[in-house]
């Protein structure tokens, strides 16, 4: 397929195509995405400041204390739910969505699903 140093170029080429095109606002955070082999990560970014209201990730004791998921994807369901319910508790209703490059399908798809069911509109 090719190396990882050209697999890195790519994803920083569409990550850059992809971020110049979402617009936050003061009304509008931006939820950001990263997702690694083994975690996945949101948080809920004000680009006017430049601060995260909120963060969720995989890897925190709230979905550790969890039961087993059956998959990383039903553990990303889950992560995306604690995102929008803690952002909810902050008084964010309406995000823009940021997939930082990755491809909206799989774990970053099912984040995103998880944040809507919660109660997140974007």
């Amino acid at each position: 397929m090719g190396s990882t140093i050209e697999k890195k170029k790519i994803w920083l080429k569409r990550k850059k195509r992809v971020s110049k095109k979402i617009v936050s606002t003061v009304d509008r955070p931006r939820l950001s995405v990263f997702r690694s082999t083994k975690h996945i990560y949101g948080q809920v970014i004000d680009d006017t400041t430049g601060r995260t209201i909120v963060a969720a990730c995989s890897n925190e004791k709230a979905v550790k204390d969890q039961p087993k998921f059956e998959s990383k994807v039903a553990q990303a369901v889950f992560t995306g739910k604690l995102l929008a319910q803690r952002a909810l508790d902050k008084g964010v209703k309406k995000v823009v969505f940021d997939r930082n490059g990755f491809l909206y399908h799989g774990r970053i798809k099912a984040l995103s699903d998880g944040a809507r069911e919660a109660g997140l509109d974007f």
